[in-house]
């Protein structure tokens, strides 16, 4: 995540840097390094980000369907995904370990890179700029 998602994040959040560096547990100063880009967005802040836009769709309307539904996975590795197992379809994203291309992927920023080419991601991304 670069500085200016950060901030436009932060944005339709509806969160002073204040108020997001509360939410985060970050101080206020790194939260506004990020939004500057003289510091790096930590994997634990993107994702804590990522996770907090996906809890504030608008109300009434729908959570994004289930990965497996869109990616058509097999039962065998449904069985063996953990977003199958915590019945967490729409955040599988958010779930490190989950079987993406076959198999899980080594890092964060690997994931992400999968993750952001994916269609259950591309609807959360639909979902969250409903929020603008």
């Amino acid at each position: 995540m670069d500085n200016k998602e950060f901030h436009d994040y932060r944005q339709k959040l509806n969160k002073t840097q204040k108020q997001m560096a509360e939410i985060l547990g970050v101080s206020l100063k790194a939260v506004q390094s990020f939004e500057q880009g003289w510091r790096e967005v930590p994997v634990h802040v993107e994702r804590q980000i990522y996770f907090l836009l996906s809890m504030k769709s608008k109300k009434g309307a729908q959570k994004p369907k289930a990965c497996w539904d869109i990616r058509k996975c097999s039962l065998q590795t449904r069985e063996n995904c953990p977003a199958w197992e915590f019945n967490a379809g729409y955040l599988c994203w958010f779930i490190n370990g989950t079987l993406c291309q076959g198999k899980p992927q080594e890092s964060w920023a690997r994931k992400m890179k999968v993750c952001r080419r994916c269609a259950v991601f591309a609807s959360a991304m639909n979902c969250w700029k409903a929020l603008a």
